[in-house]
């Protein structure tokens, strides 16, 4: 009897565990039995095929059926790349939450935020920086995420990852004008790259555009403010660059004929006016249905003399992304670039000689005239005031006194009086900022020079304004600090 009890005892502990083997079996089998009926086998290729559906009803039963959630493709990629580059969010929120990687790297060491840009699905790439995605990494081509959204063209992409990577911007910048991408160029701008950046070899985005026969992207730099006279290392233009290499549209494009407000003189109200019309417009692109109604619709004035709102504290605070975080020194108003401004006239004082001087009008049909003080350059309503040969100390001549032509014009419209110099491109004015108080959102133009102050007296001058940063010097104590470009929307 005690035998046959411990059979018993065994018989019954064995019909427990068959009973729970089959139980386990039979979500198992059901889970396959309702995925054959969605359509679905278990394979990893439909295991990516219901992540780019967005089936999270599906990617559950394939987990329920024992199917591993970090599954690779043949490429190397996961579910998770494969939701990314279909935008299939809910999909994604179901795999992060299995414990896939949100940087796991696939085919070519791209990540899921790099599959997301090159299908240009720019919610998931909004969505995916919000989870952590880190947007620095590199493929295996050396390309990170906003690269790779500047040469796929996806500009809803590469306005999502600006502001992570603003020290990338003007590289970015110049591979856009490279692959010929003019609304990538836009939106870039936008978020403080500068069409003045440069190559090793001086060239600029204007350059590299014209160079590769880009008509779009060339259109769009000159409208952008791109120096038609600037040149690379060589001393070659943009123009000469486009002649070389065979584009007769874009070397005419760029040297037309200079147009009568391009051989103006603006006041500084123009000036202001101008950038904050740039601003605006890259603030609300639907400006002309809709006006600004806030701090942006008041006309921007001088930071000069001005007192601004309270000094920051410590080096990062609320606002914008790019706000002295970098730059210790002193603490500052929370002042943000938002725009850079110069203008160079198409002419160049070739020579003075006794009472006349002689200019080179580029693009125009007689392109050297002679004017002498009391007449007007042809084309224009700028008077010659006066003319003169002066010693002058010169970075052309290693800072040694030299002999310069020197012209003097006033704008008769607007009574702004400028001097040119032979050998120094003529400009319409000096480089001009607009800045931005965050504390107030109040805009300022800044030259180099000026002076202004924070709500607690500190005085502060603006020490050199360059197209991507303005030098900000501690007027107590000497020290100096950065403000770089964050541009209308950064």
């Amino acid at each position: 009897m005690q035998g046959c009890g411990e059979w018993l005892r065994c018989g019954g502990l064995m019909a427990v565990c068959l009973m729970a083997a089959v139980s386990c079996r039979k979500p198992a089998e059901a889970s396959k039995s309702d995925l054959a009926e969605g359509g679905y086998t278990l394979t990893t290729a439909d295991w990516l095929r219901a992540a780019s559906r967005d089936d999270v009803t599906a990617l559950k039963k394939f987990v329920a059926a024992g199917f591993e959630a970090g599954a690779r493709g043949e490429t190397g990629d996961s579910a998770l790349h494969a939701a990314a580059a279909a935008g299939a969010l809910k999909a994604a929120d179901y795999l992060l939450k299995r414990g896939l990687a949100i940087d796991l790297a696939g085919s070519g060491r791209r990540t899921p935020l790099m599959h997301a840009v090159i299908a240009k699905q720019t919610s998931t790439v909004r969505w995916l920086l919000r989870q952590g995605a880190d947007p620095r990494l590199k493929d295996a081509e050396g390309y990170s995420a906003l690269m790779l959204a500047v040469r796929e063209g996806a500009s809803g992409a590469v306005a999502e990852l600006a502001p992570y990577q603003r020290d990338s911007l003007d590289s970015a910048i110049l591979l856009a004008a490279l692959v010929g991408q003019a609304e990538v160029i836009d939106t870039l701008t936008n978020y403080g790259a500068s069409v003045y950046a440069r190559m090793e070899d001086g060239r600029t985005p204007l350059m590299i555009a014209a160079e590769n026969g880009h008509k779009a992207a060339v259109e769009l730099l000159l409208d952008l403010g791109s120096s038609r006279f600037s040149t690379d290392a060589a001393g070659r233009s943009a123009a000469d660059i486009a002649r070389e290499a065979g584009h007769a549209e874009i070397v005419a494009l760029i040297l037309r004929a200079p147009r009568p407000a391009e051989l103006a003189l603006e006041s500084p109200e123009q000036v202001a006016q101008a950038m904050d019309s740039f601003v605006d417009a890259a603030i609300h692109p639907d400006a002309a249905e809709n006006p600004p109604n806030g701090p942006s619709a008041v006309p921007s004035k001088s930071i000069d003399g001005q007192v601004l709102g309270p000094i920051v504290r410590t080096e990062e605070h609320s606002g914008d992304q790019t706000s002295n975080r970098t730059t210790p020194g002193f603490p500052m108003p929370p002042l943000v670039m938002r725009h850079y401004r110069e203008r160079e006239m198409p002419l160049e004082v070739r020579t003075v000689s006794k009472d006349s001087a002689t200019l080179v009008l580029r693009g125009a049909p007689q392109p050297e005239v002679t004017v002498a003080p009391g007449e007007t350059i042809p084309g224009s309503r700028l008077a010659v005031v006066r003319v003169q040969r002066r010693m002058e100390d010169s970075k052309l001549n290693l800072g040694q006194p030299m002999e310069v032509s020197v012209v003097e014009v006033r704008d008769t419209a607007t009574g702004v009086s400028r001097e040119w110099i032979s050998g120094v491109p003529a400009s319409a004015h000096d480089p001009v900022a607009l800045v931005e108080d965050a504390s107030t959102g109040k805009r300022y133009t800044a030259t180099p020079g000026q002076r202004f102050k924070s709500a607690d007296g500190r005085e502060f001058v603006i020490s050199d304004v360059r197209p991507n940063q303005i030098i900000i010097e501690d007027a107590a104590s000497g020290a100096v600090r950065t403000l770089p470009l964050s541009g209308p929307r950064g």
